[in-house]
């Protein structure tokens, strides 16, 4: 019987793929980088895990790719004989979720180590992750992020280091992955590793016009927040000269020196003179900040 050599070598392949290279080639989850074995072998990176994921030496057991008897056997070399409880068998099905949920906290922290950096900062630099979608930003690449570092609080968000700003990614699939499996401080880490990926701030800020007269910021439908994507002059890139800009987009040269005067005004106001409080309806304004310390 003829036996096809390269179809059933690729049937072997496929059987020896690891559970972490097929968990991060699924559809949807492209954000994702796999994390190395031996980080997940080393119980100091996995401290504290074990009393926030459930099943947790189970899960860990399906993420390494460990046989229950393997594993046991293991652990009980390590730690003398293993309970009767624990040799327990749990369905695949009741361990998938909660083996999803331990590889995204390792993920979170793996990312913060400079090979997780690293790694983020080459797909960044790629532009893996898509681009802003502000006009002014100029497609500036964006990064995966999360508001929470706890499982269950928010879906995953997209940060561009350009307007400091988060963004829902543009794809529903994406919405199903968890913030916290990104964690709220390796995207601001990674820019103070590796400051040169920092682009830097465009002096454009969309100004609201009625035939042609700027809208006033004292008004009910004004820019009364403007303030908040101003920068110094110094973190400015005056040279905007991108052929790829559409110039029906963007104000001519006569209107962009007038409003980086108005601009300049408007700066020295926020500098020297106090902003009246903004109204409730404003809402929460996103601030980068390093575990918990606000840049």
């Amino acid at each position: 019987m003829f036996v096809d050599s390269d179809h059933d070598s690729s049937s072997k392949d496929s059987s020896l793929q690891s559970w972490v290279a097929w968990f991060c080639s699924l559809a949807g989850n492209e954000f994702y980088i796999e994390v190395p074995e031996d980080f997940m072998d080393d119980d100091f990176n996995l401290t504290g895990l074990s009393s926030q994921v459930p099943y947790y030496e189970e899960a860990l057991e399906v993420i390494l790719d460990l046989d229950s008897e393997e594993y046991e056997q293991d652990r009980s070399e390590g730690e003398g004989p293993a309970s009767s409880s624990s040799t327990k068998r749990v369905s695949p099905k009741v361990l998938e979720p909660y083996a999803i949920m331990l590889y995204g906290l390792v993920h979170q922290r793996y990312l913060l180590t400079r090979n997780g950096l690293r790694f983020m900062a080459e797909r960044y630099a790629s532009q893996d992750f898509g681009t802003c979608p502000r006009v002014y930003c100029a497609r500036s690449p964006v990064l995966p992020v999360g508001r929470h570092d706890h499982v269950g609080k928010e879906a995953v968000k997209l940060y561009c280091p350009s307007c400091l700003d988060l963004y829902n990614p543009p794809k529903s699939i994406y919405q199903n992955i968890d913030g916290a499996h990104f964690g709220s401080t390796y995207a601001h880490l990674l820019f103070e590793t590796f400051p040169g990926l920092l682009p830097m701030a465009r002096p454009h800020i969309y100004q609201p016009k009625i035939f042609g007269f700027h809208v006033s910021s004292l008004a009910p439908t004004g820019p009364s927040m403007q303030w908040l994507r101003q920068r110094p002059p110094e973190y400015i890139d005056h040279t905007d000269d991108d052929p790829d800009d559409d110039p029906q987009m963007l104000d001519d040269d006569d209107d962009d020196e007038e409003d980086q005067v108005y601009y300049e005004e408007q700066w020295q106001q926020v500098t020297f003179f106090p902003l009246p409080s903004p109204p409730p309806a404003i809402g929460v304004v996103f601030v980068p900040g390093i575990g918990g310390w606000t840049r």
